[in-house]
C-alpha cells in the first residue's frame, strides 16, 4: 500500500471534513533525509471538527497519534496545516 493511502486511512479516524495529503519528497531530492523512496517528505492540510477545541500542540499530537509509530517512523519530515 502506498504511504499516501496509509496516511489517508489513518487520519480517517479524525473524521476530516477536508484532507489533502501532499507528497513533497521531490522538492527535497538529494537533501538530508531523502532516502530515495520518494516518500520521505509530506504535507497534510486538514480540517476536522474533532481538532477544533484543542490547542495547537494537542492537535499535532492527535495527528501523530492517529498516524501511529509505523507511519511516523517512515516519514523524515511532516508539515501539518490545520484549517
Amino acid at each position: 500500500m502506498a504511504l499516501e493511502t496509509e496516511i489517508r486511512a489513518a487520519l480517517g479516524e479524525l473524521a476530516p471534513e477536508h484532507l489533502d495529503v501532499i507528497n513533497e519528497s521531490a522538492l527535497h531530492s538529494g537533501h538530508s533525509g531523502d532516502d530515495g523512496s520518494g516518500e520521505s517528505h509530506w504535507r497534510i492540510v486538514i480540517k476536522a471538527a474533532s481538532l477544533d477545541d484543542m490547542s495547537r500542540i494537542a492537535r499535532h499530537r492527535a495527528i501523530h497519534s492517529a498516524l501511529g509509530q509505523d507511519i511516523i517512523g517512515r516519514i523524515h519530515a511532516l508539515a501539518i496545516d490545520i484549517q
